[in-house]
């Protein structure tokens, strides 16, 4: 059903052109020919295509009943006999195909393996009478830079384009786990994009095809938001777990660094560790996040990684923390703006709904949680990112023959990057700790838990739009957890109307006002944020489970 591992780029003096025109033509190939949209389809398409995975007639009923069901549900099924590995991959492998036609939202696709490795589960279950673990036959999509033996993989340019050797810590462990490997998908250039355009092209939002899916994990929402995969594995280095979940209406969540599994992911700046990347889930339910922490926290990955923390894993219950048997109400503040950008209307419309909803509550106590130096936490991080001024992406760049698209000269401008050396790296490091001091004295003196704020300030926006990261990055910096999760509240022009400011806080509020355009963003999903201070994971799910019970009642 997919071509052979046998094409590679082209080497030496080959043009960008030429090298990109082969991956891709590899990707169209990978596409089964009985899985191709017709030219009637794909000619006229609405600017909402996630119906079309139903609509196409490709699926079964059996079939669109299988990918419409969560993680969680899928290896209940499969524990139980309900369902086999392969009927369920070969769903999911279909719906895949379909949404990288609508959306451009792979970089590999191997569901013969897929099949492959889901028929040895079978059989296992047929001979022992039981899975072979808590994840035995379900499929899970992987990003771009997290390796798989055999098959593709990137550290974000053409340059580093590769086919891995190995397995890295993370897809070794869900693979012993039962997890079943058949898709990657697209992540952005330097991977460092609130965006996910690539050598393989620009995935869109299958929401609305004129917004972004977000990024850097933006491959994986968008094919979740098409039930293509019904979990996918993320990276969050400034909110690339949480800005692609909440553009798409899915759950994700950026746990603690260095307490899930990273080793072996690809990148191009090694050894830059002033701001750790958190790896985690990206789903269609809560309790699926949950699930895919337990079982990995379960193989104690820490035993392959010495700089893992090993932090057991256990949700407890709401009214074990908070409720009558403990005389407590779960402090919740609410954080409407972060002093610096003022978000778009339909997300104001969502906070305030959620804030109103959560005051008239008898489990919660409301506080009006005021930022804390928003302004300069950025520019702290944003100089992190990039200690060496950006050179490492220009010779990445410059190697690969590959030119720089918009959002990757944002991210370097030499305004808020600089080629340090060690003194100045120590100091830049310094501040940073500094202000984690600060901020975290800042969030005890609230009194609150938790904190739900927007996830970015506004909704799925335009391709190339998105410079604003914030809402997500400050907490990378303070390396709080944080979870999203959807509100079912989408963008409506008639309500979610633009008004005068009184004041326009910075230059950054001014552009995020700029490209405000209700029209255009119709049908976007806007979903919350919900923070918790370091290692606090396990009660931000609890606390999460009662926000968006609250809200949503």
């Amino acid at each position: 059903m997919a071509t052979k591992m046998l094409l590679t780029i082209a080497t030496g003096n080959a043009s960008y052109d030429t090298k990109a025109a082969q991956l891709k033509s590899r990707l169209a190939e990978q596409i089964p020919t009985s899985l191709r949209l017709p030219a009637s389809i794909l000619s006229n398409l609405p600017l909402d295509v996630t119906g079309i995975p139903a609509s196409c007639g490709f699926l079964s009923p059996e079939e669109l009943a299988i990918t419409e069901l969560d993680a969680t549900a899928i290896c209940e099924k499969i524990a139980a006999g309900k369902l086999t590995a392969v009927e369920t991959v070969t769903a999911f492998g279909k719906r895949a195909a379909i949404a990288q036609q609508l959306s451009c939202c792979l970089v590999d696709f191997f569901l013969d393996e897929g099949i492959a490795q889901a028929k040895e589960l079978d059989e296992y279950f047929r001979r022992e009478g039981k899975v072979i673990g808590p994840l035995h036959g379900l499929p899970i999509s992987i990003k771009d830079h997290i390796p798989i033996k055999g098959r593709w993989a990137s550290g974000g340019f053409l340059a580093n384009v590769e086919v891995s050797k190995e397995d890295c810590d993370m897809t070794s462990i869900l693979r012993r786990l039962g997890a079943v490997f058949y898709v990657k998908t697209n992540q952005p250039q330097t991977i460092m994009h609130l965006e996910s355009h690539s050598v393989y092209g620009r995935t869109l939002n299958p929401h609305n095809t004129n917004l972004t899916p977000g990024g850097s994990s933006g491959g994986e929402s968008a094919l979740l938001a098409l039930k293509g995969s019904p979990l996918g594995v993320g990276t969050d280095g400034g909110g690339s777990i949480r800005n692609p979940c909440s553009n798409c209406g899915l759950y994700g969540i950026r746990p603690t660094t260095s307490t899930m599994p990273t080793r072996g992911y690809l990148f191009y700046q090694p050894g830059c560790d002033a701001v750790l990347t958190s790896t985690g889930p990206m789903c269609q339910s809560a309790r699926d996040m949950n699930l895919f922490i337990s079982v990995v926290r379960s193989a104690q990955p820490f035993l392959l990684d010495p700089s893992m923390i090993p932090m057991p894993w256990s949700v407890p219950s709401p009214s074990s923390l908070w409720g009558a048997s403990t005389g407590r109400k779960l402090r919740v503040g609410v954080m409407v703006h972060d002093g610096v950008v003022m978000p778009h209307p339909p997300m104001l419309r969502a906070l305030e709904l959620a804030k109103s909803k959560l005051a008239a509550s008898d489990e919660v106590e409301v506080i009006d949680f005021k930022p804390y130096q928003h302004d300069i936490g950025y520019d702290i991080i944003r100089e992190l990112y990039f200690e060496d001024g950006g050179n490492a992406i220009r010779m990445m760049l410059k190697e690969g023959g590959e030119n720089s698209l918009p959002l990757t000269d944002w991210v370097i401008l030499p305004s808020h990057t600089k080629d340090h050396d060690a003194a100045g790296m120590w100091a830049l490091r310094y501040r940073k700790e500094v202000f984690r001091k600060a901020y975290s004295d800042h969030w005890l003196a609230s009194g609150c838990d938790v904190l739900l704020l927007a996830p970015f300030p506004g909704c799925a926006n335009m391709h190339d739009t998105a410079r604003y990261w914030a809402y997500t990055a400050i907490w990378n910096l303070l390396d709080y957890p944080g979870v999203v999760f959807p509100t079912g509240i989408k963008v409506d022009p008639s309500i979610d109307v633009l008004h005068p400011q009184d004041e326009v806080m910075s230059p950054a509020d001014a552009y995020n006002r700029s490209i405000y355009d209700a029209d255009a963003m119709i049908g976007a999903p806007i979903n919350l944020q919900l923070i918790a201070r370091r290692f606090g994971d396990e009660m931000l799910l609890a606390a999460q489970e009662v926000v968006e019970r609250i809200i949503k009642a």
